[in-house]
């Protein structure tokens, strides 16, 4: 892969921080045997899991409980050619404890949909990679360096 000196790969602490800034991400699964990304909002759990919340029905829950997806988000600035992008790989479950459910009521994320058996689920953060492109500058103008 090319690298020029506007790329830089994220440790795992730059990857959190980063996703802690941004409200929506999309999840990465299997649907039918063929790949899917459905974006969601989102927020990040105290032990860095990724949390979602949707309805008891959904399609989503359905493909992704139990099994390994990807979740992404990323923040660019195409004027500049700056941003980032990060990737969190693991296993997605639904939130089944009664008492871990109270909790994430109060602190995990709220649905920007409308529903009324909402649930949450848990991404573990497994694997967690970032990409960060700090800004080349202006296309068609000269580069001062």
């Amino acid at each position: 892969m090319f690298q020029s000196d506007g790329f830089r790969a994220l440790d795992r602490q730059e990857c959190l921080r980063l996703l802690a800034k941004v409200p929506v991400g999309r999840v990465v699964y299997t649907r039918q045997a063929l790949p899917a990304v459905l974006p969601v909002n989102f927020s990040l759990d105290t032990d860095s899991s990724v949390l979602l919340c949707t309805s008891r029905d959904s399609d989503l829950l359905h493909a992704i409980d139990g099994v390994v997806v990807a979740f992404e988000a990323d923040d660019f600035q195409a004027e500049i050619r700056a941003g980032w992008s990060v990737v969190i790989t693991g296993r997605a479950a639904v939130v089944t404890d009664p008492a871990e459910h109270e909790r994430l009521l109060r602190t995990g994320p709220d649905s920007w949909m409308p529903m009324r058996d909402g649930v949450f689920v848990r991404i573990e953060a497994g694997m967690v990679s970032g990409r960060e492109l700090t800004g080349l500058g202006v296309p068609g103008t000269a580069s001062t360096a």
